[in-house]
Formats: C-alpha cells, sequence, structure tokens
C-alpha cells in the first residue's frame, strides 16, 4: 500500500506562492515575482510585472515594469503609463462612466493609457458598460427619468434601474428570505439586488418580466402573506390591489393583467369551492375503445429573472428527482396507476443540477367540446405558507386552506448572501409532491375534480454537500370519498356484531345444557365471551373478504370509472378489523385446542371370553379353572386408529398452501393487487410496478384460500372419500369389525357414541372365520349393525342424565387415581389390579348401560328436530332417561378436526393475510402459515395422545 500512495493536496492548500499541478495532483512553487493565479492552477506575475514569457501559465517569466511605466496591460504582457492610477492587480483605472483604451484603432499600445468619457447627452445617452472597455446606450428607464444616464437625487437607483421619486410607489421592501423549518431568516443577496426594483418595473411600467421576477421571489418566501410585512408577497399584494382596474386574463379574477397567478384568493372557504364545485370537463374509462387513460400534465416554466422559458409535459419527468427509466417516469400519469417514487439524494448533487431555479405554473390539458385543446388550472396546496394566521395548509379540512398557484422544485439563489457568486447557505428542497385526482362521488362515467398538487418544502443548511442528503419522493394518488363505504361497513358491523351476540348467547345455552348445570356464574360468563370471539372473528372475516371482493371486482373490472381504491391512509380501519379477527380466531382456536384435548373417552370392549382355561393359584399351589382373557390388541388398535384421526382434515394443507402459493406467485394473481387500472396477471420486467393495495392482497389471498379449499372439500367429498379413502367412515366400520364402541363426552351431560358391537358375537377369530363373517354380513345374512334392532344407525349424540354422570365419574375417578402404569415392568401390582379392575367395571357398567340393564340410569333414542340441528343444542333435559339422538352425519368428528374445518380454514387465512400485510411477502406468509399448521398439528397430536391415554387405560407406549 505504501508503493501506491501518494499525500492529498488540494489547490487551496497551496497558498499564494504555489500553484495546484494537475498533472502531478500536487502543489508546486511558483516562480520569482509571481503568485498563484485566481484558478489556483497556474501562476501569474505580481503587480508592477509584465509576462515576458508564458506557457498557458505554467512556466511564466516576469520582468519588472520602469518606473515611469508601473502599470500592466490587461493581457499582462507589456508595461503602461497610468494617469489615474492602479487596481490592486497593478492594471490601470478609470473613474466611473470612463472607458480604458490602451491601443490604438490598429492596435498599436499607447505609451499611456486614455480614460476616455462616455457621452451621456441627448444626443448619445451612452455610459460604459459593466467591463468598463466599451460605451454603450444607458438603461431606458434612466433616460426616462433624468434625460440623462446619472440617476440623481431625489430619483431612486435600485437594481440597476432609475425610478423617478413620487407619491404611490409601492414601499420599500424587505429583502429577507425565512426558512422556518431551520429557525434563520437571512438578507437574500438576490431579494437585495432585484427585489425593489421589480416591484418599481412591474408598478410603474407593467414590465412582464419584472412581475414575473417579483412574483417568483413572493413564491421563493413560501407565499408569505401578511398585512404588516413589505416582503416579496406584501409588494406583490400591494400592486395586485392597486391594479384592479387593469383587468383580468381568461375571465379568471385571480389573475390580473400582466401579473402572474399566484393566489386564489384569501376568502375563507374558497379552497372547498375550487376543488369541488366544478367537474374537470372530460371523463375517463380503464376499458374499451375510447378508453381514455393519460392524464395530460402541462407546465409553464419560468427561470428566476421572471423569463419565460418554454411548456414542458410532466411525461418527460421534470418534478421526479429520482432517476429512473423513462417508461417507469411516464407511468406516474396513467389515469388509475398509483405512483409513488422515493429516494435520497446528495445534496451536492442538487446543486449541480439546480443551480437555477425554474418555477412551474401547472395546467392539466383536455380536448374542448370544439376539438380545440384547453388547459385546467391545477391549484398547489403548499404546506410550508408562512405568515398568514387565518390559513392552516394541514389537515383535512379544505375551508382553512389557502391554494396557490406557482411552485419550484429546487431554491438555491434566495438562501446566498451578500455576494450572489457564492455558494448558498441555504436551499429549500421541494421533498414530497403529490398530485392527488379525486373521483365524484356517485359517479358512472368516469369524471373527477379538479386534481390538487401538495408540495413539501424541507430547509437544508448546508455544511457539507458531499456528506448531506435529503429524502425526496414524488406520488399520484387517486381517491374518493370513502365516507359512504365507511358507513355501510359500519353498518354490516353492527347489524352482524348483534347477531353474533345473539348467536354467542344460544351457545352459551346450549353449552349450559350440556353441562348439566343451570346456574349462571363467573365460568358461564367466561364461555360467553369465548362464544363471542368465535362469532365476532367471523364477522370480521366477513366484512373483510366481502370488502377486499368488492374492490377487487369493482375496481378492475369496471370500464368507466365508478370507484377509486382506498389509499392506504384510509386502509387503516380495514387492517384493524383483519387484526382484529386474527386475534379473535386464534383465541376460538385456542380454546377449541383445550376442549378437544381434555375430552372424556373410553373403549367399549364387548368381546366376551371363549371358554376357560387352568390357571395356577399365586401362593396356594393349587389350579383353578378361570375364564380365557380377551385380548387387548383390538382396543389398542382402535387407541390408534382415533389417535392418527384426530388431526384428519377435509383439505390438505400442504396443497392448500402450495396452491394458493402457486396461483399468486407463478399464474400472476399477485398483480391483480396492484394500485392500478390493469387486470392483467402479467406484467413486464420494463414497465413500472404500482404500489400494492393491501385490501386487494388481502382480497386476492382470502379469495383464492376459499376458492381451492371449497374445490378441495368437493373433491375429497365426492371423489376421494368415496372412492378412494374416508378415514371417517372407516373409523367406524373398523369398531364393528373389531367389536368395540366408542364412550365419548366433551361436555359434562353431553357427548356422541359410536356403537360398534359386532353382530358376529366375537371379533377375536381367525382370518378364516373374520372372512366368513365379512361375507355372511355382505350377503344380509345376518342382522343389521345398529344400536336399535334392524336398523344401521352406529352413531349418536348422547345426553347423559346427572345420575349416569355421577356414576361415571366415580368409576372414573379410581380408573385415573394412577394415570396408568408408567413402566408395565415396575408396576407394583396393587396400582396394576387396581386400574385393571377400574378399567373391567367401567367397560362393564358401559355394557351394561348401552344394554338397558341399569333401569335408574336408561336411555331412549329418537331423532333430533331441524330447529335443533340447526341451533346445535337440545330442547330436552336428560331428568330421568338419557337420551340418544341418531346422527347420520358423524358428528363425533365435532372433537376432531375433521369436524372443525371452517374454523382450522379461517384461522389459517387470517394468519397467512396478516402475516402478508406485515411483510408484503406472500412467499413469507405461505411458509410461516405451513410452519404454523404443522406446530398445532404436533402439539394437538401428542397431547392429545396423552389424554387418550390417561382417559382409556391405554399405555402410551403402543401409541404409535
Amino acid at each position: 500500500a505504501r508503493g501506491f500512495s501518494l499525500p492529498l493536496q488540494r489547490p487551496a492548500d497551496c497558498g499564494t506562492d504555489r500553484y495546484f499541478d494537475s498533472s502531478r495532483l500536487a502543489c508546486a512553487p511558483c516562480g520569482a515575482h509571481q503568485r498563484q493565479s485566481a484558478g489556483g492552477s497556474s501562476c501569474v506575475c505580481e503587480p508592477g510585472y509584465r509576462m515576458v514569457s508564458g506557457n498557458s501559465g505554467f512556466s511564466v517569466t516576469c520582468e519588472k515594469c520602469p518606473e515611469n511605466m508601473s502599470g500592466v496591460t490587461q493581457d499582462g504582457w507589456n508595461c503602461i503609463t497610468c494617469p489615474k492610477g492602479l487596481t490592486s492587480k497593478g492594471n490601470c483605472k478609470c473613474p466611473n462612466n470612463e472607458i480604458l483604451v490602451e491601443r490604438s484603432i490598429d492596435g498599436v499600445l499607447l505609451n499611456e493609457a486614455l480614460c476616455i468619457h462616455c457621452n451621456g447627452s441627448e444626443q448619445s445617452f451612452s455610459a460604459s458598460d459593466a467591463s468598463g472597455s466599451r460605451c454603450v446606450r444607458c438603461e431606458k428607464t434612466f433616460i426616462q427619468v433624468s434625460k440623462s444616464c446619472d440617476c440623481n437625487s431625489p430619483n431612486i437607483l435600485t437594481g440597476g434601474l432609475c425610478f423617478l421619486a413620487r407619491e404611490g410607489l409601492p414601499p420599500k421592501g424587505v429583502a429577507t428570505v425565512r426558512f422556518a423549518q431551520l429557525g434563520i431568516t437571512l438578507t437574500s443577496a438576490w431579494f437585495l439586488k432585484n427585489l425593489q426594483s421589480s416591484a418599481f418595473a412591474c408598478w410603474l411600467y407593467s414590465n412582464l418580466t419584472a412581475c414575473q421576477a417579483l412574483g417568483n421571489m413572493c413564491v421563493m418566501n413560501m407565499n408569505s402573506l401578511s398585512s404588516s410585512s413589505t416582503d416579496a408577497c406584501g409588494l406583490f399584494q400591494y400592486i395586485f390591489v392597486s391594479t384592479a382596474r387593469v383587468g383580468i386574463v381568461h375571465s379568471i379574477p385571480y389573475w390580473r393583467h400582466n401579473l402572474p397567478w399566484l393566489y386564489y384568493g384569501d376568502q375563507p372557504g374558497l379552497a372547498s369551492q375550487v376543488l369541488e364545485k366544478n367537474h374537470f370537463p372530460t371523463t375517463f374509462s380503464f376499458k374499451g375503445t375510447d378508453k381514455d387513460v393519460k392524464l395530460q400534465f402541462i407546465a409553464a416554466s419560468f427561470d428566476a429573472a421572471g423569463n419565460f422559458l418554454k411548456w414542458q409535459s410532466l411525461e418527460g419527468g421534470i418534478l421526479q428527482l429520482c432517476p429512473d427509466t423513462q417508461t417507469k417516469l411516464n407511468a406516474a400519469f396513467a389515469f388509475g396507476t398509483t405512483y409513488q417514487q422515493s429516494c435520497k439524494i446528495s445534496v451536492s448533487k442538487i446543486l449541480l443540477d439546480f443551480a437555477k431555479p425554474v418555477f412551474y405554473d401547472l395546467f392539466l390539458e383536455y380536448n374542448g367540446g370544439n376539438g380545440e385543446q384547453h388547459l385546467w388550472a391545477v391549484p398547489v396546496l403548499n404546506l410550508n405558507l408562512q405568515y398568514n394566521e387565518k390559513f392552516v395548509n394541514h389537515g383535512s379540512n379544505m375551508n382553512n386552506w389557502l391554494l396557490t398557484r406557482r411552485f419550484f422544485l429546487v431554491d438555491a439563489l434566495s438562501g446566498k448572501e451578500n455576494d450572489l457568486g457564492k455558494p448558498p447557505r441555504v436551499i429549500r428542497i421541494a421533498s414530497k409532491i403529490t398530485i392527488s385526482i379525486r373521483l365524484v362521488s356517485h359517479t358512472q362515467r368516469g369524471t373527477i375534480y379538479p386534481p390538487l398538487i401538495t408540495v413539501a418544502y424541507t430547509d437544508v443548511l448546508i455544511q457539507n454537500p458531499e456528506t448531506q442528503s435529503v429524502m425526496v419522493s414524488f406520488a399520484v394518488s387517486y381517491e374518493m370519498n370513502q365516507s359512504e363505504a365507511q358507513i355501510q361497513t359500519d353498518i354490516a358491523l353492527g347489524v352482524l356484531g348483534g347477531l353474533a351476540v345473539l348467536w354467542s348467547l344460544l351457545k352459551t345455552a346450549g353449552w349450559k345444557r350440556r353441562t348439566g348445570n343451570s346456574i349462571i356464574d363467573l365460568q358461564t360468563v367466561f364461555k360467553f365471551l369465548l362464544f363471542y370471539a368465535g362469532d365476532l372473528a367471523n364477522v370480521f372475516f366477513i366484512i373483510t373478504v366481502g370488502t377486499g371482493i368488492y374492490w377487487l371486482v369493482f375496481f378492475k373490472a369496471q370500464q368507466f370509472v365508478s370507484v377509486l381504491l382506498p389509499l392506504p391512509s384510509q386502509e387503516e380501519d380495514f387492517v384493524t378489523y383483519i387484526a382484529s379477527a386474527f386475534s379473535l380466531k386464534a383465541l376460538q382456536f385456542l380454546h377449541l385446542l383445550v376442549s378437544q384435548l381434555s375430552v372424556d373417552i373410553f373403549f367399549i370392549d364387548w368381546e366376551r371370553p371363549k371358554g376357560k382355561v387352568l390357571k395356577a393359584v399365586e401362593g396356594e399351589g393349587v389350579i383353578k379353572s378361570a375364564a380365557a382373557p380377551v385380548s387387548i390388541w383390538r382396543t389398542y388398535f382402535i387407541a390408534n386408529e382415533w389417535n392418527e384421526i384426530q388431526t384428519v382434515r377435509k383439505i390438505n394443507p400442504l396443497f392448500q398452501v402450495l396452491a394458493v402459493l402457486f396461483f399468486l406467485e407463478v399464474v400472476g394473481f399477485s398483480n391483480l393487487a396492484l394500485m392500478d387500472a390493469s387486470s392483467s396477471l402479467t406484467r413486464s420486467s420494463e414497465s413500472y410496478v404500482a404500489p400494492w393495495s393491501r385490501i386487494l392482497r388481502f382480497g386476492v389471498s382470502a379469495a383464492l384460500w376459499v376458492a381451492i379449499a371449497i374445490l378441495q372439500v368437493i373433491f375429497f367429498a365426492v371423489f376421494y372419500e368415496r372412492f378412494v379413502e374416508d378415514k371417517i367412515s372407516q373409523f367406524v366400520d373398523l369398531c364393528c369389525v373389531s367389536n368395540i364402541s366408542v364412550f365419548l363426552l366433551s361436555h359434562n351431560c353431553f357427548g356422541h357414541y359410536i356403537h360398534g358391537r359386532s353382530v358376529h358375537g366375537h371379533a377375536d377369530t381367525n382370518m378364516e372365520e373374520m372372512n366368513m363373517n365379512l361375507k355372511r354380513e355382505a350377503e344380509n345374512l345376518c342382522s343389521q349393525r345398529g344400536l336399535l334392532p334392524n336398523t344401521d344407525g352406529q352413531t349418536f349424540q348422547i345426553s347423559i342424565s346427572r345420575k349416569m354422570r355421577l356414576q361415571y365419574d366415580w368409576i372414573h375417578e379410581t380408573l385415573t387415581r394412577k394415570r396408568g402404569p408408567a413402566r408395565l415392568l415396575d408396576s407394583s401390582a396393587n396400582s396394576f389390579e387396581q386400574s385393571t379392575r377400574a378399567y373391567n367395571a367401567m367397560n362393564k357398567f358401559l355394557s351394561s348401560f348401552i344394554d338397558h340393564v341399569h333401569k335408574e340410569m336408561d336411555y331412549i333414542v329418537k331423532d333430533k328436530l331441524l330447529l335443533e340441528r340447526i341451533l346445535g343444542m337440545e330442547f330436552m333435559e336428560p331428568i330421568d332417561k338419557s337420551i340418544f339422538y341418531n346422527d347420520e352425519g358423524h358428528s363425533f368428528s365435532d372433537v376432531l378436526y375433521y369436524g372443525n374445518e371452517t374454523t382450522l380454514l379461517i384461522f389459517d387465512i387470517l394468519f397467512f393475510s396478516v402475516v402478508d400485510l406485515a411483510s408484503q411477502s406472500f412467499v413469507l406468509a405461505a411458509i410461516l402459515t405451513y410452519l404454523q399448521q404443522e406446530i398445532f398439528r404436533f402439539i394437538r397430536n401428542t397431547l392429545g395422545q396423552k389424554n387418550l391415554a390417561s382417559k382409556t387405560l391405554v399405555d402410551q407406549r403402543f401409541l404409535i
């Protein structure tokens, strides 16, 4: 590194006796009697010395001038006598209004320089120019006022112009500019030079460029308005009020002849009339042969001195400070396409590209009725409006706004102090520009209000331009009055929320009846809140999905524009609804998990011993006959099958996630969520990509989730479960083949019963007998499987009496006193025998209960009323007898994932949507959604397996 390094030196580091050698990038010494040039990159002779030889200033030889010719000519090559003194550089000088002559007409050098007086008499009216080298005609105001080239008192000389002192002149202007964000007020060199002269010339002579320059200085001062100030805007207002007799331009009362149009007027409420009283005289459509999807913005541009530059179309990107491709810059004005551009730009680049400010008057071009092109003036809302107590250009109340017309992008001129040739101390940048297009309410033909351009400026104190930067943005937004949509949403929320309260009350009443407790206690209130959380989540879900699909369909499919998407700030309520729905649905989902993980379940084994076996009695040394033991493997088998179907769903979750992601990212449905008018599923890589709409993202993704889920449910119900595999129905069949029934209590006094008693009497048999039994059953050579004779009904909803529940709990308490043998080999004989006796007692009790042995705890079988099925509750209370309700739909799946697919699906959709809205990534949302599905499935399987082992005495080691 040392071999390739060099010291850093700048021209300013070289001092007066050295120059900056650009070939060496280092300072080099000047020769004798030499000093550094003004640019710092060469040497020049000192005053009193002439140049004898030189190579573009890099190799210079200097020679001292003689005493009688101490001056040096302007080109530095000769000595000359200066009769009227020398300048600091050693050149001859002449008094004002005289020109310096060093050579004769034929170029011969004079021995003594001449100072020739310019003739300012009436015949010539000449004076020396700024360089003092030639006589030119005086500025016309001098001639008009004094009939000479002098502007003597009492006449007024300002800005290089001469004005006659008289009454009625505009007051003396204050040449200060206030930078409110920095708390700085400075005297501007530009204002000091041009403010008073521009005001006088505009007032006295109606000078067009002077009036424009005065207006520009008012705009640079942020359109300040104050009755006590005579700044640029105060002088402009003085002239505006005093020229009422002159007339107006294009019948616009705020646009005076000879003056620029800066304000719309200061009457309260005028802004709302300007923006809403009249409609823009053309219509817009998204589709069709007569579609008109371009906004033809055009701007009249002026320089700071008031000269008109040209008409400029905004499609060229003149208002976009951030660099981008021309195609993307032009996309800003495609009607219906929300455009956003922002970047950080260095102050040094701003100073380089915008050294001179340009001022714009913006118009929107349209075709008139007679085929001619017309312009509609676009008002400006300057958020930095200063010195005005009546108007506040913030907030949504238009009545407090003061609309203006002219604006600029960068002002690096007014912030210069003392010397216009020096860099500015402060610059002002239009850091945020937004063009707002508002749709007329209830329009069916694409009618809009006049556009509005909102400008926010940032004041930057120049310290180190290379390291300083400013964040700038440009946007085109489309909006409409969303109050009616909000009212409709509130009405729907209120109505559905009220219905959700009633539905939750019915659920709570049904839950109270199923628990066998009629007392309203704290647990009841808590249960009601849980039910209401789930139902209210459904309300929010229905409203948000409906809203998302509504905007998706009506915005993307409309021909003539009748609706526009809500702005991001107007989507906050929608996002809140989604977050609320997700939070409430998550609470319902957790409640569902807890409920399913605490169900009481028991497998009733109907198998009876086949014959007797000889068994040695321990401790007695004798052999006795005993009933042959019944195999436990059938129970273990059913328990494993039950364990497997606990998390079976009506859809395939993995396929669901992949299919949604495929349609969104591969097919391109995600492009429908862009805030533009296009309904195409593909976008060119070179074209501008509009920002995402959160409402459309949710609408598209939720619609795909629901559509794919419905197709999956139809496929599994109609084809797969009928022709391939139906695990729920197969489980019922398996119970019957295994001669095992399932007694299930999801509530204290309510549950489900699967009648699995074999019609063949025995299931613990060999393969030949099993096949024979199945063949007989297929040929209807045996009785039917149903609980009642000559019926096929095997699944029931059961509502048991209080006495039955007490007897069940008494036996179950013994069964669960030891939660199953942790290790069969190490468990004590007494505990194991106690558990075995409790298991046999429960099996015997439940089987005898099913066989109507206990008359005091008998039951009846009946059908549910239609209203009972709809409301999900039972009208009859099982006081003396339990009630078995016929069930055709395998409702025992309510304690499994299978019977709660709606809740699971909505939770997945909301989880996916919340992640997507937070990250704006469908891929990340899909990944996290699948992960949460697998995590909760693992939790449900693991804890469900433990609950199954503890409630049925099935050792957990046999559950695989």
